[in-house]
């Protein structure tokens, strides 16, 4: 019988690279490719068969994408399932996740809770939007990860010269105003890992800026996942899609609140204080994708 291959893409190999492959390794009758995703070029058209590296992801049985460029993520998904392949996370999903604007308008259709938020696209309106949205007010790229380009407007005064310097950018990242409103957090935010709708770890993460990523110096503690936070986590996942996800949500005076969902799970500082073998989950997932397939 042939082995199960199990093509991996990546960047680089970063710590949950090495964890996902290391739990690879535990895996009788299981194949890894390991792809660079600089060395890949695929034919579209033409009727030509892919060679090098693309000709290593087409005779996989299913693909993990761990990229670090959304765009790239999502012509390799797009890709990928051109071929019939099952990918770990679907090209819908990534292309909603991806997209903060899209990732809203999903939750907020399938009555998850979310924070207050706005768009508009230029100086005049945001300014009108961060005034119903009151102080301070939260400004973010549509597109992006790990907290970067993201700012607090505190006063009016701050709203201005931020949202000036994004016009007079002129970057495509900087088209599309995203406002949403600051909510108070007891000194941290959650994210909740959630495979087929399953919520399998949370952690808090605690820092004394109000950007609470990890990749940014947070603190990692464990929480108990409780049915109120499984049942978002499902609804949230569900509504972009479902597959391997990480839902972030913020504790509001009123409750949980889903405040965004990434498809590419980072988990390298996750699973020692959860105590949970989350890529050993994340590989159950692709096998599954893969068995059915």
């Amino acid at each position: 019988m042939s082995p199960t291959k199990v093509g991996l893409v990546c960047s680089r190999v970063r710590v949950e690279e090495k964890m996902l492959l290391e739990a690879f390794s535990r895996r009788p009758g299981v194949e890894v490719v390991q792809i660079d995703d600089d060395l890949i070029q695929a034919p579209l058209a033409g009727g030509a068969e892919p060679t090098g590296p693309a000709g290593d992801l087409r005779g996989c049985d299913v693909v993990l994408l761990r990229g670090l460029g959304h765009l790239r993520q999502l012509a390799l998904a797009r890709l990928v399932e051109a071929w019939g392949i099952p990918v770990v996370n679907p090209a819908e999903v990534l292309d909603t996740c991806g997209d903060k604007l899209r990732t809203t308008l999903a939750l907020a259709a399938a009555g998850v809770p979310t924070p207050p938020a706005r768009v508009a696209f230029t100086v005049e309106a945001a300014l009108v939007a961060v005034e119903e949205l009151g102080y301070p007010c939260v400004v973010k790229p549509t597109v992006g990860s790990w907290g970067r380009l993201v700012a607090r407007l505190n006063d009016r005064d701050a709203a201005e010269a931020v949202l000036e310097h994004k016009a007079l950018l002129g970057g495509a990242l900087h088209k599309v105003l995203y406002l949403q409103a600051y909510i108070e957090k007891p000194g941290r935010d959650l994210r909740a890992f959630v495979l087929d709708g399953q919520t399998v770890a949370v952690i808090g993460r605690r820092s004394g800026h109000w950007i609470t990523n990890t990749a940014r110096g947070a603190r990692a503690e464990a929480v108990v996942v409780s049915g109120e936070l499984a049942s978002i986590c499902a609804r949230a996942a569900g509504a972009v899609g479902g597959g391997a996800l990480a839902v972030d949500l913020l504790e509001g005076p009123e409750g949980l609140l889903v405040n965004e969902v990434n498809s590419t799970m980072e988990f390298r500082n996750s699973v020692a204080p959860t105590g949970v073998d989350i890529p050993s989950l994340l590989v159950d997932h692709a096998l599954a994708l893969a068995e059915r397939r």
